[in-house]
């Protein structure tokens, strides 16, 4: 098994402003060329699900058409599974599946069906086994009542769904996953969820590249993060030791009955240093005390907080890697 099914090496994008000179030339305003992507480098190892968060323009789209052999890099370069993504772009692709949140890649006047078996014949599926696996994948993504109905007449959430089954459809050792659960209900979205996670865990397994906003869904899912700001990687690490570095506090809610005598249950708020016994000891207090506990509730900083510290810059930590 390769160690990393995704490599990224000083990766930068720029895109020059088009017409520039015609423009200058006729004295019109002439913006800058836009740095989508600058320096980045990370790994994802097989098998991995790895999470890309950030705000909108912060590069994520960008990289993952890269990565997926759709824009190539000015600077920097791209391998999947040891294939370099600007000179072995037709093997990359074949190790690829793509879905993302743009609609206009499927034809609209066609079923759902009819549009899947159209990209199983590009991927060189017979008709046989074509209709095989898009009767699989509508039955794992419960897409079965759309089948026949035209693409451009399908809701938000099943257009998403399409689109992650047609990332599946030739089995790709490789997903690249734009906001896969954008529009879905949440009890679809809960799916998705788990059908991501049981690809991962297969034999052999499916590396992921997750893009989303909903960030509870990334905390949840990913083995490691990384946070794009401005087009740039500003930390990489488990969501577990990204909320250690924004915060060292934690916020502890305990809900007691019987205390000094009293029949009415109370809640007790304070706040410790993470991993400290102060927790430990203010339960021993309360028991000893008569109080019954009845619930503890810890508020931990998560992936939102973590996001919002660094778009507001309060953190210059240097890009971090652990392989």
């Amino acid at each position: 098994m390769l160690e990393s099914a995704i490599s990224i090496r000083n990766l930068s994008k720029t895109y020059p402003t088009p017409f520039r000179r015609l423009r200058a030339f006729f004295r019109r305003p002439v913006k800058e060329p836009v740095e989508a992507l600058r320096d980045v480098s990370f790994d994802v190892r097989e098998g991995a699900i790895f999470g890309l968060i950030g705000r909108n323009g912060a590069g994520k789209t960008t990289l993952t058409k890269i990565v997926a052999t759709l824009v190539q890099p000015t600077t920097g370069s791209v391998s999947v599974r040891g294939n370099d993504s600007v000179l072995h772009d037709e093997q990359v692709r074949r190790e690829i599946g793509l879905a993302t949140a743009e609609e206009r890649s499927f034809y609209w006047r066609l079923t759902s069906e009819q549009n899947l078996m159209f990209f199983a014949r590009l991927h060189g599926l017979s008709d046989r086994i074509a209709k095989q696996r898009i009767r699989e994948l509508f039955a794992q993504l419960e897409l079965e009542e759309v089948a026949r109905r035209r693409f451009g007449e399908m809701s938000t959430g099943n257009k998403q769904r399409l689109a992650v089954a047609r990332a599946m459809l030739s089995n790709p050792p490789v997903l690249l996953l734009d906001e896969p659960t954008r529009s879905l209900d949440p009890l679809a979205a809960a799916r998705m969820r788990e059908l991501i996670r049981s690809l991962a865990q297969r034999d052999p397994p499916v590396t992921i590249l997750l893009t989303s906003h909903n960030l509870a869904e990334v905390e949840t899912l990913c083995e490691r993060v990384a946070i794009i700001s401005r087009g740039r990687i500003r930390a990489l690490d488990t969501p577990q030791h990204l909320r250690s570095l924004t915060s060292k506090t934690e916020q502890i809610h305990v809900t007691v009955s019987g205390l000094n005598g009293s029949r009415d249950s109370e809640r007790i708020s304070f706040t410790r240093q993470a991993g400290d016994n102060e927790l430990d000891e203010r339960l021993r207090d309360l028991q000893s005390g008569g109080a019954r506990i009845l619930d503890v509730e810890v508020e931990r900083a998560t992936l939102f907080d973590v996001l919002e510290v660094y778009e507001r810059g309060d953190l210059n930590l240097n890009q971090k890697e652990n392989q």
